[in-house]
């Protein structure tokens, strides 16, 4: 399984979602978008947003902190 986050420091649904990852075992990638320009850049052609969190979960691109939607990208 692969998880990546993109996120900013001052996001608060960015720290709902690493939580949620944490509490559950799950593993993920996080990419801080306000100090590294290339994976902003690489988060707004993937999701088509400028606002995070962005969520992949196995190439299914999640905007915001959807629990419902991480569950079914989960498969829980």
């Amino acid at each position: 399984m692969s998880v990546t986050l993109y996120t900013t420091p001052s996001c608060g649904y960015c720290r709902l979602a690493k939580d949620y990852f944490r509490q559950n075992g799950i593993s993920f990638t996080e990419y801080n978008v306000a100090a590294d320009p290339h994976r902003a850049d690489e988060m707004l052609r993937r999701s088509g947003q400028m606002g995070v969190p962005v969520i992949d979960v196995n190439g299914r691109i999640i905007v915001g902190f959807n629990q419902s939607e991480i569950e079914r990208a989960l498969n829980r």
